[in-house]
């Protein structure tokens, strides 16, 4: 009888880790899941940005050094693996900080303002930037979830066996980068 209990007890502990195992792999496919599409987005934009550039660039070829800053952060931010999240962050950051200095230079020239080649890459960009903030969103909100699902008991005992590594959230790392872009002639 006791033999019995000793292999009921032994066979309800594996399927109780073997449970928590599928749980913890689940939440981290979601996160990965949910990295690729905000890559997808992100390609969507890096596309988008040179033929932006190429728009700004027959009015405002004064700005070039604007233009530049925009390419080069455009180029930073395609180099960076999605896998080292926190470099990814920053250069995607630094790409959207970039960008809302193009969207200032057209309230200083009419004639880009007007222009309709520019102003559907600006729909497309502004719609795209919005698909990658909801990106974000559910990229962080599976990120707290396997955070968390890491942290809490019993969770936290079987991962430190596993070893599996939280994720970070994509958030902004500079204050000055939550502050608007004023452009001045």
């Amino acid at each position: 009888m006791t033999t019995w209990i000793i292999i009921g007890v032994i066979a309800l502990l594996a399927i109780i880790i073997a449970s928590m195992y599928n749980g913890l792999v689940t939440l981290k496919n979601r996160v990965d899941e949910a990295m690729s599409d905000m890559d997808v987005q992100l390609k969507r934009r890096y596309d988008l940005i040179p033929n932006l550039v190429e728009t700004v660039k027959g009015y405002a070829s004064h700005e070039q050094g604007t233009l530049e800053k925009v390419i080069t952060a455009r180029n930073s931010a395609m180099a960076i693996s999605s896998s080292d999240v926190e470099n990814k962050i920053k250069a995607e950051n630094e790409l959207s900080s970039t960008l809302k200095s193009i969207f200032a230079l057209s309230e200083a020239y009419p004639d880009l303002k007007a222009n309709q080649n520019f102003l559907e890459l600006q729909r497309e960009l502004s719609d795209t930037e919005d698909k990658i903030m909801a990106s974000r969103r559910f990229y962080n909100g599976n990120v707290r979830d396997f955070n968390t699902k890491l942290q809490v008991f019993p969770t936290n005992i079987i991962n430190q066996m596993l070893k599996f590594t939280e994720y970070k959230f994509y958030e902004l790392s500079d204050v000055a980068q939550r502050e608007n872009i004023s452009v001045k002639f």
